[in-house]
């Protein structure tokens, strides 16, 4: 209805704006008619001497002359006046010898006139011309008047024609609204626009109250619009919607993924430390949707139950050597052998509160040592080896110690797996400080990476493991990667001497400036108060505290991850 009401509007408005100058130049023809008569008459012969010869009469010659030009011409009158605006001749014979209504000074003047004007033969379009006689002397005036009746009619004549085409065009434009209006209903399945408003304010409200990431795509791989959890979870800014997806973010898997690139439902990605599950849901016009959600808590807590329930295994069967340890001191004091039992708790303390001071002695940051304490524990357990490679050396100077917890908590534990089940199985850690770069390697002597799939294992959600029930696999080597370049640095795969797989990483900037000896020694070895270092004190409270430190060494937040 409204475009058929614009349609209409269109169509008067071109029609007045049409009869509006056609009206004007009726009229101006008119008068430029009547002044064509006027001047033929004007110059019509002996019409000068009738009017110095004669009377004003009504059979006068001038009367007669002036009413057959007036039947020729088809004027509504034909007016033929003296010097002294007296009538000479006129369609009423009564008017005859009577001045003129209008003013005709103007022609007397020897001055042409065209006008529309009032007289008493009613409104007229009019032409007035002087009259000369042969020495070129006005002598009187014409003046013709053409009915302004007759000028309205033709201009009524032609409106039943302009209506046939106005009303054609109104008939076009209200089939052209027709379909649009259909095709608008199609494209909005019938909703009205009230309806579309509050759906659009709904949408609004919604995507930007929901706690998932909402990404939508044009068939062109910009983004089209996206919700404040989305921009939270990508590190974008709204400034970002309509540009390039490739251009918004960095190239990497979590790009490939959105762009869809990589296929398949809940797929894993990195997003700075964050670890987000997507979906890509394709739409009708090429482009697609993307739903993001935050797994980095789900992740860290499925972390720290892996860590917990190692770490409960670990308990266990400590309480099972320890058991049989006192058993075995028990029995040696039943039969009276006091030394060997004092040998016995030496020997059993002693490597515990080894492995505590060679960690402590090579890697002064707490964290760091407590960890290495832990995970030694945890390798123990599990029949592999966990040792310090010579060069290890690392002062207590890290700007930023979780991140390398992080790091080498997910190499160790990525090593164990690769060895399990191997007879003599090893794992080799050296931390060591290049000037303010951190250096971290882990070797272990399982059954190593492939060349060709040394890239592959770095990817999110790449694993040879079995997924646990709480979530999925392949996100410690990707964690690794991403921490590594977050600081400018960058993780390696290489092969080990006699085999297996060896893992490097360097991080730019990980170390603080030195600030001297003395106040490095005290940070290094008495600034400890873990229970490892605690456990230096005494062989009877020994064993316990480097239980303690393998405690606290499954503590921080280290995400696992697998080859």
């Amino acid at each position: 209805m409204v475009q058929l009401a614009i349609a209409t509007g269109v169509a008067a408005l071109a029609t007045g704006l049409f009869l509006a100058p056609l009206s004007a130049e009726l009229d101006d023809q008119a008068m430029h008619r009547a002044l064509a008569i006027a001047q033929t008459t004007a110059v019509e012969p002996h019409l000068d001497d009738a009017l110095k010869s004669s009377r004003p009469t009504r059979h006068g010659p001038v009367q007669k002359e002036a009413e057959r030009i007036r039947d020729a011409t088809g004027a509504e009158y034909v007016v033929i006046m003296d010097n002294r605006g007296v009538r000479w001749s006129h369609t009423d014979p009564d008017e005859i010898g009577r001045h003129v209504s209008t003013d005709p000074s103007v022609a007397l003047s020897g001055k042409e006139v065209m006008q529309i004007d009032e007289g008493t033969l009613g409104r007229s379009a009019r032409g007035k011309v002087p009259l000369r006689d042969e020495d070129g002397k006005v002598i009187g005036a014409v003046s013709v008047g053409i009915a302004y009746e007759s000028v309205r009619g033709r201009l009524l004549s032609t409106v039943p024609e302009l209506l046939v085409y106005a009303a054609g065009s109104i008939a076009v434009g209200a089939l052209a609204a027709y379909l649009v209006a259909r095709r608008l209903q199609r494209r909005t399945h019938d909703l009205a626009f009230s309806d579309i408003s509050a759906l659009l304010t709904e949408r609004e409200a919604m995507l930007h109250g929901i706690r998932e990431g909402f990404v939508a795509l044009d068939k062109r791989g910009r983004i089209r619009l996206m919700n404040d959890e989305a921009q939270r979870l990508l590190d974008l800014c709204p400034e970002d919607t309509g540009r390039p997806l490739d251009e918004a973010l960095p190239p990497g898997r979590t790009t490939d993924v959105l762009a869809g690139r990589v296929s398949g439902a809940d797929l894993l990605a990195v997003s700075g430390h964050r670890v987000l599950v997507a979906n890509r849901m394709p739409t009708d016009d090429g482009g697609a949707v993307v739903t993001l959600r935050d797994r980095t808590e789900l992740e860290r807590l499925g972390r720290e139950l892996d860590g917990t329930r190692g770490l409960i295994d670990a308990l266990r069967a400590q309480d099972h050597e320890h058991a049989n340890r006192l058993h075995t001191l028990l029995g040696l004091l039943e039969l009276g052998l006091h030394e060997e039992a004092v040998e016995f708790v030496t020997q059993a303390v002693g490597v515990h509160r080894a492995t505590a001071e060679q960690v402590t002695e090579r890697i002064h940051d707490p964290l760091l040592a407590a960890l290495l304490v832990g995970k030694a524990t945890v390798a123990t357990e599990r029949g592999a080896s966990l040792s310090l490679s010579p060069q290890t050396d690392l002062p207590d100077r890290l700007v930023d110690p979780h991140c390398l917890v992080t790091v080498l908590g997910n190499l160790v534990d990525n090593a164990l797996d690769a060895t399990v089940g191997k007879r003599d199985a090893r794992v080799e850690v050296e931390l060591r400080a290049d000037g303010r770069t951190a250096v971290v390697q882990v070797c272990d002597n399982g059954p190593g990476v492939p060349e060709g799939r040394r890239a592959e294992i770095f990817t999110e959600g790449w694993t040879t493991k079995e997924a646990p029930s709480h979530g999925g696999r392949g996100i410690g080597l990707a964690l690794v990667r991403r921490l590594a370049e977050r600081y400018g640095g960058s993780v390696t795969v290489g092969d080990r001497d006699g085999g297996g797989a060896v893992f490097t990483v360097t991080v730019p900037d990980a170390l603080a400036e030195e600030i001297g000896a003395s106040t490095r020694e005290p940070s290094g070895r008495v600034g400890h108060t873990d229970a490892a270092v605690t456990g230096r004190r005494d062989h009877a409270r020994g064993t316990h505290h480097a239980d303690r430190a393998a405690g606290a060494a499954e503590a921080p937040d280290v995400p696992g991850g697998g080859r």
